[in-house]
């Protein structure tokens, strides 16, 4: 347990995660002076890990062509969380029957959101087949109650940037601003939820353990790409966790696209907006 590594093979993305004792992994060394860590700095800690997971199952179950919506409702709808989820429901059940007679599977990730007016919209991620071209079509049709905005998806960071949005937590000021929704709705509204036919990264997860030589010859020559993949120089992480005292190495492999592949947006089709 002293030396391992844990792989998540996210589609073209594959992410390796070392943990070690000692700075260099040498037989002998010890992990450095643990310190307890505040309550601010585990809820820090907490969002970042949920980030991480968030953005690994973007990467395991949706494409750059899939799509980023915003569900409006006309202005002055008042409504709370609880009707909002009941219409959300009814929309992704219909949209769920339409799939289902091409084939194909519907898969999402979901947030509420009330503005301190009370105007409500909800985020989603949904899968864009690609033998359904006119999706967004029919994804407006049912909805039905207001407008749609399309949005397309943000790869940077391998998805990153969306993950920090779906996973934001209310800062104090946004707390004040939701501080008049019951308890019920304030939780709501700082959480997300997903389809449960997702494929999560504990179901990915390959787990190595090293001998103390073999970890140290990783840290001294530096990571490896399999073939037909490259290092992100961008991705690496090293250094100490002062709360647990180990040691730990990240980094990203991404694959190279061939020309026939890097070009299958080429195709796509515009949105409805």
């Amino acid at each position: 347990m002293a030396y391992r590594e844990d792989i998540f093979e996210c589609g073209e993305v594959i992410e390796h995660e070392f943990k070690y004792m000692g700075r260099y992994g040498a037989k002998g060394e010890k992990r450095g002076q643990r310190r307890k860590a505040t309550s601010d700095q585990i809820k820090k800690q907490n969002l970042a890990n949920k980030i991480k997971r968030v953005r690994r199952v973007i990467l395991l179950n949706f494409h750059p062509w899939d799509l980023w919506l915003t569900l409006k409702y006309k202005r002055g709808t008042r409504k709370d969380t609880k009707e909002v989820l009941a219409d959300v429901k009814d929309w992704t059940d219909k949209l769920r029957n339409v799939y289902k007679k091409e084939g194909e599977p519907l898969k999402w990730i979901r947030r509420i959101e009330i503005g301190a007016q009370g105007g409500i919209h909800v985020h989603i991620l949904v899968n864009r087949p690609r033998s359904m071209p006119t999706i967004d079509i029919t994804i407006k049709k049912l909805w039905g109650r207001a407008g749609i905005n399309f949005q397309s998806l943000r790869e940077e960071g391998g998805y990153g940037q969306l993950a920090s949005y779906i996973c934001k937590q209310t800062d104090d000021e946004m707390e004040g601003q939701l501080s008049f929704l019951p308890d019920e709705d304030r939780k709501r509204c700082i959480s997300y939820s997903t389809s449960r036919n997702l494929i999560r990264p504990e179901d990915v997860r390959i787990r190595k353990k090293y001998g103390h030589w073999t970890m140290r010859r990783i840290l001294k020559d530096g990571p490896k790409p399999r073939e037909g993949y490259y290092i992100d120089k961008d991705s690496i992480r090293t250094g100490i966790n002062p709360y647990t005292g180990m040691s730990y190495f990240y980094y990203s492999e991404i694959k190279i696209k061939n020309r026939w592949d890097g070009d299958l947006d080429k195709g796509k089709e515009k949105l409805v907006t």
